[in-house]
């Protein structure tokens, strides 16, 4: 399959982007975050494509998405604001409270990914390879010296993709009693050291 990657994505793609992300993640996110309508459409508002890299198929369709943060904001990260505006007032402050729990500090010099996705499509590839080294590139054109990314202990394969590509552990944490809800025990935080 011959593809290209690039940053960001154009406004009329975020729907689409938002359905990808929500496919991606619904399995820890379902609980908190239903109904699936709802969930599209708060992915959708927040979706910021100035922190994110895209790989487009020969006909131009969208495939895969690398998000990130950095102190200037995130690929997701939406207010409790608008996130009332999607589920009302109650269903807005118990969501954001709950997805408080899976926050990651942003340490300096150090980009922090922030979803990887691929479509079933497009799978086996190296699609998620490239986006990878992609987020590589980016990071050092922003002057960080590592990447940074957690993984899920339910998401054995993905950990094994950034082992491949070079991400070594660092620890783990275990979100104790909220593993009812989001569906997983621990996540490994990962690290990639950029060489100058």
């Amino acid at each position: 399959m011959q593809y290209t990657i690039s940053d960001g994505f154009a406004d009329e793609l975020k729907a689409h982007a938002a359905k990808m992300f929500w496919t991606a993640f619904k399995g820890k996110l379902h609980p908190v975050m239903r109904p699936q309508a709802k969930a599209l459409a708060f992915f959708q508002l927040i979706a910021n494509p100035t922190h994110a890299i895209s790989a487009y198929a020969e006909d131009g369709s969208l495939i895969g998405l690398a998000g990130f943060a950095t102190k200037e904001g995130a690929f997701m990260a939406g207010t409790i604001g608008q996130m009332c505006a999607i589920y009302g007032y109650f269903g807005g402050i118990w969501r954001g409270l709950f997805l408080s729990i899976l926050e990651r500090p942003q340490k300096p010099k150090t980009l922090l990914m922030d979803g990887i996705f691929v479509d079933a499509t497009a799978r086996g590839q190296g699609v998620g390879s490239a986006l990878i080294a992609a987020i590589k590139k980016k990071a050092r054109t922003l002057g960080c010296t590592s990447v940074r990314l957690d993984v899920i202990d339910t998401n054995p394969r993905a950990k094994a993709l950034y082992e491949r590509q070079g991400f070594i552990a660092q620890g783990t944490t275990d979100i104790g009693p909220f593993r009812h809800i989001f569906g997983f025990k621990k996540s490994t935080t990962m690290v990639f050291t950029l060489n100058d």
